[in-house]
């Protein structure tokens, strides 16, 4: 199969339209994106994504270095009696050692010809095109952001449909360098049950207990969010449910509510590829997703052999957590919903 003439002249354009924007001869050769470029590229990519554009998605200069968005920890207000001491200058800047790492990452998209002919027919061919790449990138990007367990030199799609295999993400960043930020258990070993019998009676009581493990400077500072997984949410939801569901008005007033509201007392949020029983209490702030800015490198051919354009995008790119006190979570594999009440006993046969 080929391209027909109005789809080869659609991508014929396109190559062209990219090749002009990166000042390139020809895209069909691999080349270097400028840093410039890159970042506007970057940036379309965050645009794609709600929870992108509220956490920092960051350009560094090196594989390897110090954290980009140091926090401040402690106070620095006050006063000293300068007619016999002299003033000292606090340093409080949140430096716990740790700091970051880039990885070689691909994102390396296949556009079928039959759907270059479909959409040949479509005026803005280009921007449909690129907006499909850049939000696909974009959920990629959030998907290792929480799943991501390691890093493997040849990832395996089919073993890791999560991409647990192409960086560490957030969770197990905290995993490693910050343990005691991590609830891995209540009290039945391995297990953080949540119900009446269970270690926390709701979702709120959980909410409320994973924000006590924030570290205590960063408690009161009036940004921590939590983030909760969609079946926790979907159980609070239908405890609601069995309590007024058969109400009409109460069911009305559940159906109309954002269900996503406060949660422990905190802002609460849930977002795509989040573990389902998962709870992160941070700031938006505190999550951040380097990327090296002269690395991006892209080259698009055709590939007759599988019928279908490639686009190869590569770059070297990290997950992190800049203050490491102020995230907290649990460890969602380990959660299970108990009854809220036991069952009444059977009762006695009649005699």
């Amino acid at each position: 199969m080929s391209l027909n003439a109005a789809a080869r002249l659609k991508f014929s354009t396109l190559a062209l339209a990219i090749a002009a924007t990166y000042a390139v001869a020809d895209v069909r050769e691999e080349f270097n994106v400028d840093p410039t470029h890159a970042q506007t590229l970057n940036d379309k990519i965050t645009l794609s994504s709600a929870f992108l554009q509220r956490i920092n998605v960051l350009p560094v200069s090196e594989i390897k270095g110090e954290k980009v968005m140091l926090g401040v920890n402690g106070t620095v207000t006050g006063r000293t009696n300068t007619t016999t001491t002299d003033r000292v200058a606090r340093n409080v800047m949140g430096l716990d050692g740790k700091g970051y790492e880039l990885f070689d990452t691909h994102s390396d998209v296949g556009l079928k010809y039959a759907t270059i002919d479909a959409w040949a027919k479509f005026p803005d061919f280009a921007k449909r095109y690129a907006a499909a790449v850049q939000k696909q990138i974009g959920l990629d990007r959030i998907m290792i952001g929480w799943n991501g367990i390691s890093i493997a030199a040849t990832t395996d799609r089919t073993a890791n449909p999560l991409l647990q295999d192409v960086n560490k993400g957030w969770l197990q960043i905290a995993r490693e360098q910050a343990p005691q930020q991590i609830l891995t258990e209540g009290k039945n070993a391995g297990k953080i049950q949540i119900g009446g019998l269970g270690d926390y009676q709701n979702l709120d009581a959980l909410v409320f207990d994973v924000s006590l493990m924030i570290d205590e400077e960063f408690r009161d500072g009036g940004d921590l969010i939590a983030i909760i997984g969609r079946d926790l949410l979907a159980h609070d939801k239908g405890k609601l449910y069995a309590a007024q569901g058969q109400t009409p008005t109460e069911k009305e007033r559940i159906e109309l509510a954002q269900v996503v509201a406060t949660y422990g007392g905190l802002p609460s949020f849930t977002c795509p590829h989040f573990p389902s029983k998962g709870v992160v209490v941070t700031s938006w702030d505190n999550l951040s997703i380097y990327f090296q800015d002269s690395s991006w490198r892209r080259q698009i051919i055709e590939n007759p052999k599988r019928s279908q354009v490639e686009d190869y995008n590569a770059r070297n790119e990290g997950y992190v957590i800049e203050q490491l006190g102020k995230f907290a979570a649990i460890e969602a594999t380990n959660v299970e919903f108990v009854a809220d009440k036991a069952p009444d006993a059977p009762a006695s046969p009649d005699v």
